[in-house]
């Protein structure tokens, strides 16, 4: 560029020092033009990267609070606040910043047929130019808007961990497993980087693994598909809960020396022992010691064991404690590889608390034991088994049959030398057994 005007003073045409003159105005604003069309896609790229950003937190937040608004713009905020900072160090106050009570709005969109939760943003933003400030008397604002929305995914979670300790992870497959459920997804709530994994020689056929957190991928997985970082999925039966009003509670055991004429022997209606258990080589059926109907047998305060077969049809087992403190003993289920277990739980029209869970745990209980269910060959388990607060060891060598099983525990743990007999039923084809659906199931996505 030096040499260029160099070579225009030394040059005695003035014609062309005219003519280089009268274009330097037009050559300057080009590249002023250009600097700031720049500098402004540049923004522009910056904004809408946070208005994505700020409405996927968004959505994220309603999600969690079950489709409630009232923290959402605050989420908002606090998002915009991390990836804008770079406007933020270009502003002179607080007041200039683009929270949502000045430069931002938040819209909540109403639900379809396909989206949910949506929450859309638009941000608009006064930036200076630097050489089109010269000519303009105030700056121009940027604006982008975005809109993202909870996406249903389909698929029904046949087995679902409730764990949301960021340390822990939700579902783990070890051992020689082999779990079949191409029509059901496995969900875990836990935020970890690792939130459902695959390891040793498991095999996990399965429509899809989800979770709140990561997932690694494992050639152990035969998956649909991965959805990481999906939203939370809520407890099922969270509002079930044993009335203390119910249990008419006996101090004896129920295992496998009661009879009928013994059971006949207790006060009308009791339904509440001190401990479950059938010994090795054992067996108790509770359709022949109580007889047939539904049945909800409560155990209060011991501990199921199960070493020989346990029958019981339209039943469930609840673990709990008549004494309603919350630091009350609640006993917790250890069924060895030698037992059958034949437990179907109450259908939709049982017209009773535990429609559709077979083994019940109190949430009272501390997370501070082990549950293990190791099935024999004889074993089916239809409805849901129920450990919010513990973690569970499943381990079912069982029947090769399609049945409608739910596990929702803390965390559940699949273990043991199954060959293919875990096989799982989708939930909309258990109605009958009174299984909830999990259409809840959900992604988040921008959908504008």
């Amino acid at each position: 560029m030096i040499a260029f005007f160099g070579k225009l003073w030394r040059n005695n045409r003035g014609n062309t020092l005219a003519i280089a003159a009268a274009a330097m105005p037009l050559f300057i604003g080009a590249a002023g033009l250009a600097t700031d069309t720049i500098q402004w896609t540049l923004w522009k790229r910056q904004l809408q990267r946070a208005a994505d950003s700020a409405a996927i937190a968004g959505v994220y937040n309603r999600e969690d609070a079950s489709g409630a608004t009232t923290t959402t713009k605050a989420a908002v905020d606090h998002d915009l606040g991390l990836n804008l900072h770079s406007f933020y160090a270009l502003k002179s106050s607080a007041t200039d910043y683009p929270d949502c009570s000045n430069k931002c709005k938040v819209e909540f969109p109403t639900d379809t047929t396909y989206s949910y939760n949506a929450v859309k943003v638009t941000i608009a933003i006064q930036q200076p130019l630097t050489f089109s400030s010269f000519f303009m008397s105030t700056a121009p604002t940027i604006t982008a808007v975005s809109t993202a929305a909870a996406i249903a995914a389909g698929g029904d979670a046949c087995v679902e961990a409730l764990e949301t300790n960021s340390g822990k992870t939700g579902i783990t497959n070890n051992g020689n497993t082999d779990i079949y459920m191409p029509d059901c997804v496995m969900f875990s709530n836990s935020p970890s980087a690792n939130s459902a994994s695959a390891g040793g020689s498991s095999k996990v056929n399965a429509l899809a693994v989800a979770a709140v957190g990561g997932i690694a991928q494992s050639k152990n997985w035969t998956v649909g598909s991965y959805r990481p970082y999906s939203p939370k999925l809520p407890d099922p039966f969270a509002k079930v809960n044993p009335d203390p009003a119910d249990m008419n509670c006996t101090t004896d055991a129920l295992d496998d020396g009661m009879t009928a004429a013994k059971f006949k022997s207790y006060a009308a209606g009791t339904n509440c022992f001190s401990s479950l258990s059938v010994r090795s080589n054992k067996s108790l059926n509770l359709d022949s010691v109580i007889g047939a109907g539904t049945k909800t047998i409560y155990i209060n305060g011991g501990g199921v064991d199960f070493q020989g077969d346990f029958t019981c049809t339209s039943c469930t087992i609840v673990m709990t404690n008549k004494d309603p403190s919350q630091t009350a003993t609640i006993g917790g289920m250890d069924a060895n590889a030698k037992a059958n277990i034949n437990v179907t739980a109450p259908d939709k029209n049982c017209g009773c608390t535990f429609k559709g869970i077979a083994f019940y745990q109190d949430r009272r209980a501390t997370d501070s034991a082990t549950n293990k269910i190791n099935g024999g060959s004889g074993s089916a388990i239809i409805g849901a088994v129920y450990f919010p607060s513990q973690e569970l060891w499943y381990n079912g060598n069982g029947t090769t049959a399609a049945i409608c099983t739910m596990i929702v525990s803390r965390r559940v743990t699949f273990i043991g030398n199954s060959t293919v007999s875990n096989k799982f039923k989708k939930l909309s084809d258990c109605a009958d057994v009174g299984l909830p659906s999990s259409s809840t199931i959900r992604y988040v996505r921008l959908v504008g």
